[in-house]
């Protein structure tokens, strides 16, 4: 059958001398892969409707294998994005992380809002490593390993969260820290925004606005979480990793 999506260009590969397989995340199907034929063909309409991170509409033939592209309008072309490498570094992570980790062919709208508000807001200029903190915490819930983060791990409600423990699986109170195998120090302030970006939609935060060094010790924490409990390798992380961008210092 065929029917006009609305879908985000997660990435593309070339499919033969002309054409390109495209894997789009789209709010009616979820994840779906589909030849754009002449797709390689630099001044085509389909190169234009193609490129990584686009949200358009796409009129796809959708079956149960390979689908195929006949033609797109364009609702956000994401260009501000390409042409930054910053923000495409952490774009393909975040778009790689959705690749990798959700079935295909299984909807979700809260997901596909949830990518396609913190690409836009990426767009305009808010600080790319934190919405890709937010967007990768999200990304856990949805493979079914994210941190314990509204209270102590070990149940410890009425204690004061004091570090977070990846033995454990999330954040520990003064009383655990003490006894857990490996802890990282997590002051008040950094605890409170971990909580925030893991637990809150990106469209009910406004203006994005977090400290350097809290950034870097998120990062830190997740790096050492998902080296533990992911088991998948996400090859834009590496590249993050090589172009210095998540200060391993």
């Amino acid at each position: 059958m065929i029917e006009k999506v609305q879908g985000i260009v997660l990435r593309t590969r070339d499919y033969g001398e002309t054409n390109k397989i495209i894997t789009l995340y789209t709010k009616e199907y979820g994840l779906i892969s589909a030849v754009a034929r002449g797709a390689k063909k630099t001044k085509s309409r389909m190169a234009a409707i193609t490129q990584p991170f686009i949200y358009g509409l796409f009129l796809t033939q959708i079956g149960k294998g390979l689908g195929t592209i006949h033609q797109g309008d364009i609702l956000n072309s994401m260009r501000g994005i390409r042409e930054d490498i910053i923000k495409t570094a952490y774009a393909s992570y975040m778009c790689e992380l959705v690749a990798k980790m959700v079935n295909e062919k299984e909807p979700n709208s809260a997901l596909f809002d949830e990518l396609n508000i913190s690409l836009e807001r990426m767009l305009d200029d808010e600080p790319p490593e934190a919405i890709s903190i937010m967007f990768e915490l999200k990304m856990y819930h949805i493979g079914g390993f994210a941190p314990v983060v509204h209270n102590c791990v070990n149940g410890h409600d009425d204690r004061p969260i004091t570090a977070f423990s990846v033995v454990d699986g999330g954040v520990v109170c003064d009383m655990c820290q003490s006894s857990s195998e490996y802890t990282i120090p997590l002051p008040a302030h950094a605890y409170k925004v971990l909580r925030q970006m893991s637990l809150t939609s990106i469209k009910r935060i406004r203006n994005i606005s977090i400290k350097h060094d809290t950034l870097k010790l998120l990062r830190h924490i997740l790096d050492q979480y998902y080296e533990r409990y992911g088991g998948m390798t996400i090859k834009s992380k590496r590249f993050l990793d090589q172009m210095h961008l998540l200060d391993h210092d």
